[in-house]
């Protein structure tokens, strides 16, 4: 990373010099999950060349961000994991998701959605405020994408897969973030299919309320 110096004595230079550089903050955003595999991060990533995943890895331990550990028998793997100074980055990717978040358009033809990245989306527009003391479990569809969440008095627990007896069940597509945007209501989004749901419809409401993306920006007018 030396080579790759702003030149600059300056904490945001040198946060950049670390995870800067192309895909550097998109495997912290999936180890800020959990451990993962080269190849589980290879399977994040799917676009990502094999040996730009290796550097970067190396770059990030190097800069103690990441380190390795192997598991215990009968596994005996090598995952990559965040250490406690690279989990201090959890609320600067939820910021910066929730912020980029809010100019994302409609997904292109060729734009996935991982579980990593979903489960960051969710944890990324929770609002604590929103839910209050409610208690609802969701189980959440986006394509062959599934992820769970569940709220309790604020505070949210969600991770990847099905969720048994959850309180709502929602299979979306690029709509959603219209819904969580609030460009569109719960209403209008089942109506017109944006959102399917199976369960107390009511229920999108409060998910609407409690999982949410900022306004867009306004641009000034040609």
């Amino acid at each position: 990373m030396a080579g790759r110096s702003y030149g600059q004595f300056c904490g945001l230079a040198r946060a950049l010099e670390i995870v800067g550089e192309r895909w550097a903050l998109l495997i912290v955003r999936d180890l800020l999950v959990g451990p993962r595999r080269f190849t589980d991060l290879r399977r994040g990533l799917p676009r990502i060349p094999t040996n730009i995943l290796s550097g970067r890895l190396k770059e990030l331990e190097h800069a103690g961000v990441v380190r390795r550990r192997v598991l215990p028998r009968p596994a005996a793997s090598v995952v990559y994991e965040l250490t406690e100074y690279g989990r201090e980055l959890d609320d600067i990717v939820l910021r910066l998701g929730r912020w980029g978040a809010r100019t994302l358009g409609e997904p292109g033809p060729e734009d996935v959605v991982t579980p990593d990245s979903l489960v960051m989306a969710l944890r990324a527009t929770f609002s604590p405020e929103a839910a209050g003391g409610s208690r609802v479990s969701y189980e959440l569809h986006v394509g062959e994408t599934v992820v769970h969440a569940h709220v309790d008095g604020g505070v949210l627990k969600v991770g990847e897969g099905p969720l048994t007896g959850a309180d709502l069940v929602l299979e979306a597509g690029p709509g959603l973030r219209r819904l969580m945007a609030g460009e569109i209501g719960p209403r209008e989004a089942i109506e017109t299919g944006a959102v399917r749901v199976t369960g107390d419809p009511a229920l999108l409401d409060r998910f609407a309320g409690t999982f949410r993306i900022g306004p867009a920006p306004v641009t000034p007018s040609a």
